[in-house]
């Protein structure tokens, strides 16, 4: 009986421990990391099974853990929406991050992605991430994996990039980056430090120059070189001949000068696919060029080559294409047996209808439906449920879209890949193989079904993502290079359930160890589904925090948002100490700004609504359905919102500098110098163009001044107030009521009613004209376009503006960059919208204004180039006009 008893109370201890280590399993994570993903899963919508207070032991989707830090995050696939903020820097441990093929996932790359020291794989490929790539990229010293391909990035390669001496793989393709690829030069950074990395893919960006000649040298390990579809001119660099590592070169459709074929192509032993498509060449190929022992591919079609097609017998074995169609060739020696396919179709050749013309002169086979049947189960089971994406090779090796045998040997070679690797894959189907009108790149749309259940996980899909967006597949030779993009899985948030304790457990325990253990699981059980109720409800008010709009109260239908965070009424009163006077900033039509606190400490201005205000609402839906969209340093940030029961507040980030308005009048004690104000008009100009050229659909603002401009801590600007604010449409202007500010507004539209982009200009046209004369727009009848107009003399020094100018702008700065600051404000204020630039034109006019003062463009200034003129003590806080000013002509 007694040892009965010993072993009952051994099980009850033992029992207990378990219990206590349940209970205590949410103090699993390091708490940093913890508060790192929570913050970053308030930013990101869409399907998710992140539930549970601790990431590690709750075994959140897609998060991988060691020793209680989070070491990857791998989410591709599954239709997350929001952006990557600068919350990811709390994860020191992080070693991979892929995020691929999630579209709407926007905004810019945050310049703390380089405090991921220990980041090995940044794969973002697929997504819409948008802005420059930050230089912080070079911090990220163990980075092997650099995958950037398939986003909206601008801007130039970052030089820093050239610290990562680990780099194996790096993917910028398929952007809008600009400039020169850059190289080392003693003090800076360059790419041609990069002797490890195997891959430099550049392809479909706006590259230009010329492609340097110190960017190659026969150090480097270069296997894969892609720059097609740029803009790079003059010659290509003949150092590419000191890369022996070569294996794929592609510098098609480029602007390069005519040339004769490159002498030292041939001597590229390890080349296997060469694509110089469009790039200039004449002369004639060389015979030794097709005896590489390697290679498979060669394209060169749509140049200037002439002469004999000569191949020696001593062909490679391996070759299966030469497509050198559309060139001067105008005779070829033939000889029987080859095994590969030859195009001529477009030389001379072709035109004398003599011995092959018939073979090598045939038009390239047309596109055809092509579906490759389903293994390992019905189609009927197969029906839904898929994954699917498009294969995209860049230089396949056949151009005979009808060869079935080849697809089978795709998709064999799929299937034993997925399982090799234990993905969940029952059976894959390729069909619709194209050629790419443009790229001549091979298409091939790919479907993936799940094994053994309806469908597939988050962690499946993303396992299916991850291995094709890092090339681990190896597809058949005669396939080559290929990139991945998916179209995502639109049932993962069916299909994503949290993990629930299950209710039999207490019973089957209760009955073995007795009532007092039945009444601890009892008790631990009712608290852990309080506190789950609790967890729902929230969940339930984030997914849905507009239960209670009414669309006719509200100014139209529910707001539609891709990343705004919900803060509950309760947590913004909290933090405002309920809306007490001290934290009251500032007030308008709208209502009034109050500051606050977040948990965090970090300070957020909150505006709230006049309650039953109609312009309210319509700002509130303006404005909340535009910022949650955009993420830029010279746009003020929407931290995030409530809407509650009659509450609307919108949560800031703190601006602390004031308006460029306030700064501009002297009435804050702070006196700008030019210096100052060039990085200010910069400053605003970069969020204008974002607006316009970078944000899809298009962002009109719609009431530009300098009221509406902020200054942050380094008097930065941050262009701010989108309560008037409209998307773009189709149509490339918005028809409406007439509405903006006297001073600012654009004649044009206040004469059609049309805004279009040209309006923004004219009204930013308008503020440089305060920057550079510190005079208000209009005041006792003066209007500063024509008083600026009217005293203009180009002959003259100064152009005659000297009583006109601010005396702080006259006394430092360079004549001539003033003369050109009046000439680009005088551009933006023409009558006719057409006569107006673009603002990516006025940003790069700013840029080279500040060039001629010796300024860096790109460097954020501190605030000791602004001259302090007393203390700030009383001052006007910045949200008491900026975000309020609403005038209607």
């Amino acid at each position: 009986m007694v040892a009965s008893l010993e072993m009952t109370l051994q099980i009850l201890v033992y029992f207990l421990v378990v219990l206590i280590h349940v209970l205590s399993i949410a103090a699993y994570t390091n708490s940093v990391d913890a508060a790192a993903l929570k913050s970053l899963m308030n930013y990101w919508y869409g399907p998710s099974d992140w539930n549970g207070e601790d990431p590690c032991g709750s075994r959140w989707e897609g998060v991988g853990c060691r020793d209680s830090r989070v070491i990857s995050i791998t989410l591709s696939s599954i239709r997350l929406k929001g952006q990557l903020y600068e919350d990811v820097r709390g994860l020191s441990e992080l070693e991979t991050l892929d995020l691929s093929y999630n579209k709407d996932l926007t905004g810019s790359l945050p310049q703390s992605i380089g405090r991921l020291t220990k980041l090995s794989n940044l794969i973002l490929v697929g997504c819409g991430f948008s802005g420059r790539i930050p230089e912080s990229i070079g911090d990220l010293r163990r980075l092997a994996f650099l995958s950037l391909n398939s986003n909206r990035f601008t801007g130039r390669i970052p030089a820093t990039i050239g610290y990562l001496t680990e780099l194996h793989w790096l993917d910028l393709s398929d952007n809008q980056i600009e400039g020169n690829i850059p190289v080392s030069n003693g003090s800076n950074p360059g790419l041609d430090m990069l002797v490890n990395t195997k891959r430099f893919h550049f392809g479909k960006n706006q590259l230009s120059g010329e492609i340097p000649a110190r960017l190659f040298h026969s150090n480097m390990t270069l296997t894969h070189l892609l720059v097609e579809n740029n803009k790079f001119t003059r010659v290509i660099p003949d150092t590419l001949g000191f890369v022996q590592t070569m294996k794929m070169l592609d510098m098609s459709r480029n602007d390069f000068n005519t040339s004769d074929f490159p002498s030292w192509i041939p001597s590229l032993q390890s080349l296997t696919t060469l694509v110089m498509e469009k790039t200039g060449l004449q002369g004639s190929v060389p015979a030794s060029l097709f005896s590489l022992h390697q290679l498979q591919t060669v394209f060169l079609r749509n140049n200037k080559l002439n002469g004999s097609l000569e191949i020696e017998s001593t062909y490679s074995n391996q070759l299966q294409l030469i497509d050198v169609q559309n060139n001067l060739i105008e005779s070829f020696t033939q000889k029987p047996g080859y095994r590969f396919q030859i195009m001529l179709k477009g030389n001379p050749f072709c035109n004398n209808g003599g011995e092959g013309t018939e073979t090598y002169c045939i038009e390239t086979q047309q596109n055809e439906t092509y579906l490759t049947p389903l293994q390992n189960c019905l189609a009927i089971e197969c029906s839904s449920n898929q994954a699917v994406g498009d294969l995209i090779f860049r230089a396949p090796a056949f151009l005979n879209l009808g060869n079935i045998t080849t697809y089978e040997t795709l998709e064999k070679s799929l299937m034993l890949f997925f399982q090799e690797r234990q993905l969940p894959v029952e059976s894959v189907s390729l069909h619709n193989p194209t050629i790419d009108s443009d790229d001549n790149y091979l298409v091939i749309h790919l479907q993936v079904f799940p094994s053994s259940q309806d469908s597939f996980n988050a962690t499946g899909v993303a396992g299916i993502g991850f291995v094709l967006s890092n090339q681990i597949f190896m597809p058949p030779s005669s396939f080559g290079l290929y990139g991945f993009i998916s179209d995502g899985y639109k049932y993962l948030a069916e299909t994503f359930t949290g993990s629930k304790i299950s209710s039999s457990t207490g019973v089957i325990i209760g009955a073995t160890f007795g009532g007092s253990v039945l009444a601890i699981l009892a008790l631990t059980i009712g608290i852990y589904a309080f506190r789950q109720k609790k967890r729902a409800e929230d969940a339930a008010k984030r997914s849905d925090p507009f239960a209670s709009w009414d669309s006719n109260k509200h100014s139209g239908a529910v707001p539609q948002l891709t990343g705004a965070r919900f803060f509950s009424f309760e947590e913004l009163k909290k933090w405002t100490n309920n809306f007490s006077e001290t934290n009251d900033i500032g007030c308008g039509g709208y209502g009034k700004v109050y500051r606050g606190t977040l948990p965090n400490g970090e300070l957020v201005a909150i505006k709230r609504a006049l309650q039953g205000s109609a312009q309210g609402a319509r700002e509130f839906k303006s404005e909340i359905e535009l910022l949650s969209r955009i993420h830029h340093k010279n746009v003020v940030g929407l931290a995030g919102f409530c809407f509650y029961r009659a509450e609307q507040m919108l949560v800031y980030e703190y601006i602390p500098n004031g308006t460029l308005k306030d700064r501009l009048s002297g009435k804050t004690g702070i006196r700008l110098d030019w210096m100052r104000r060039l990085n200010i008009a910069i400053g605003a100009a970069r969020g204008l163009q974002y607006l316009h050229d970078l944000v899809s659909p298009p962002i009109i603002h719609r009431d530009i001044k300098s009221n509406n401009i902020l200054l942050d801590g380094n008097l930065n600007a941050k262009v701010a107030d989108f309560g008037l604010s409209r998307f773009l449409g189709e149509k490339g202007h918005i028809t409406t009521q007439v509405k903006g500010t006297m001073g600012y507004m654009d004649p044009e539209y206040y004469m059609t009613n049309q805004f279009t982009e040209k309006s923004d200009v004219f009204s930013f046209g308008v503020v440089l004209l305060e920057i550079v004369t510190g005079k208000v727009p209009i005041d006792k009848g003066r209007y500063i376009v024509k008083e600026v107009k009217d005293a203009m003399d180009m002959t003259k020094d100064l152009y005659n503006l000297h009583e006109i100018l601010d005396p702080a702008v006259r006394s430092g700065a360079t004549p001539r960059s003033l003369e050109e600051f009046v000439v680009l404000a005088l551009k933006c204020v023409e009558e006719r919208g057409v006569n107006r630039p673009k603002m990516s034109e006025v940003v790069k006019q700013i840029e080279n204004i500040m060039e001629i003062e010796r300024l860096n463009p790109y460097a954020d200034y501190a605030s000791t180039s602004a001259t302090y003129e007393g203390s700030n003590k009383g001052l006007n806080h910045p949200y008491t006009e900026s975000l309020f000013v609403y005038s209607e002509a």
